[in-house]
């Protein structure tokens, strides 16, 4: 949901969520590289940075297509100073929808409010069609 956040919703989240463009089989890379640069392996796919942040590496994302098709069509934003791609809030609210975790019955809600919201303070003629 950090990238919800970004994006204006509501939330807050305990770790951020990176997608990988790996087989899941190969989280040992990322790791390696975390682990060089003085992070805290938690877990496969979970670390903690040297300033306390968790990071949980995502080598799928349930419910909405492959990783090259959803980078291409990733929403450009800044974040502490790096331009970063990441999910627009249907595609993410389309994820949450499909794996349905109690938790996500909270994320889906505020997801649609805020993309009601957003959708209301465009201008007619530019408003996507569904």
């Amino acid at each position: 949901m950090g990238a919800a956040a970004l994006q204006g919703v509501p939330v807050v989240t305990l770790d951020t969520d990176i997608w990988v463009n790996l087989n899941s089989r190969q989280y040992m890379r990322v790791m390696n590289l975390c682990l060089q640069d003085g992070a805290t392996m938690l877990s496969k796919t979970v670390v903690e940075l040297k300033d306390g942040h968790l990071v949980n590496f995502l080598y799928e994302v349930h419910g909405i297509n492959g990783f090259a098709y959803e980078y291409g069509r990733a929403e450009k934003i800044k974040w502490l100073g790096l331009e970063i791609r990441v999910l627009p809030l249907r595609r993410i609210l389309k994820s949450k929808q499909f794996i349905l975790r109690d938790k996500d019955l909270a994320h889906i809600h505020l997801l649609e409010k805020t993309l009601g919201l957003q959708n209301q303070k465009k201008p007619a003629n530019k408003r996507k069609k569904r």
